[in-house]
């Protein structure tokens, strides 16, 4: 066993060997193109060419271009180039690992804020190609309180782009509404219930909210004190709420008679509801016609299971 052990560990070191003598130590450009002022880094000989010279095509970020000997000495001879012995030449992108202060300032740019106080947590883990760091406000996820992964790219080599990411944490100064007491969900919101104030937020949850907006309106789910009170977190009160003292209009043709009954359900413009007569106790439907207000048509009274009003 002890041998089959030391035999085997023998061959990986052999292999490993073997591995590092085939791939050679890869020369850096930085350009799209492979020029003769880079090989002329690995092989002297190509020094008599002007060094801007183009001679290939460089490998796409992360990758290699490995020149055998073979192609080395046809480029010798494209180029009249004295080589003595030919090797293989190995090149690769420059490289470079992202850094927290560049990826927080294309962030603030992309929000247009430079005072945006960002927390990187996290970095995309792999090297990047030098060039622009970019980050777009579209592509910020929504409204979170917890950290968020933001993704962007490195653009390089004119137009193109190498994917990168961050998760971080944002916050940003603004006016905003904020709840005084807590708003429980379906309450309508009084002037007294909320104040404005300087608060740090999430950049989505910046907006440009009126008192007025604000006030009359109902909460969709309950807002504790303190917290911002966003469009996103209201709607439209019922033009008619249950319990409501309503004006029924009947209308038969021309004829038109008017008649006081109690909503006993909510509903908008447009919403049929159920109302009470309170002159006989009867149930119907009719549909919302204005704040306050119902109509009764005697088509749609008379298909009704429930006596008229």
């Amino acid at each position: 066993m002890t041998r089959v052990l030391t035999m085997l560990i023998a061959l990986l070191t052999a292999t490993a060997a073997a591995s590092a003598i085939a791939v050679p130590t890869c020369t850096t450009v930085a350009g799209d193109r492979i020029t003769a002022g880079d090989l002329a880094r690995a092989v002297p000989g190509f020094s008599s060419l002007a060094p801007d010279t183009p001679v290939g095509y460089a490998p796409v970020p992360g990758a290699r271009r490995i020149y055998r000997a073979a192609e080395v000495d046809r480029l010798a001879v494209r180029y009249k180039v004295p080589v003595a012995s030919s090797n293989e030449i190995c090149f690769e992108r420059v490289m470079e690992q992202l850094q927290p202060d560049r990826v927080v300032n294309a962030m603030r740019h992309a929000l247009n804020n430079l005072e945006a106080r960002i927390e990187v947590l996290e970095l995309s883990r792999y090297p990047v190609p030098p060039g622009e760091i970019q980050f777009s406000r579209s592509t910020l996820p929504p409204a979170a309180d917890a950290p968020v992964i933001w993704r962007g790219f490195v653009r390089y080599g004119g137009e193109r782009r190498f994917a990168i990411w961050a998760r971080v944490r944002i916050l940003v100064r603004a006016q905003k509404i904020v709840a005084v007491e807590n708003l429980t969900a379906g309450s309508r919101i009084e002037a007294r219930q909320v104040r404005l104030e300087e608060c740090d937020v999430f950049p989505s949850q910046v907006g440009k909210e009126e008192m007025d907006g604000i006030v009359g309106k109902i909460a969709r789910r309950p807002i504790s004190a303190g917290s911002p009170i966003t469009a996103t977190l209201l709607e439209e009160p019922k033009d008619v709420e249950r319990g409501q003292m309503v004006e029924v209009e009947v209308r038969s043709g021309a004829a038109r008679l008017k008649l006081e009954g109690r909503a006993q359900s909510a509903g908008r413009t447009g919403d049929a509801i159920r109302v009470r007569n309170l002159s006989t106790g009867k149930s119907f439907s009719a549909h919302v016609s204005a704040k306050g207000q119902v109509v009764l048509s005697a088509t749609t009274a008379a298909g009704a299971k429930e006596s008229k009003p």
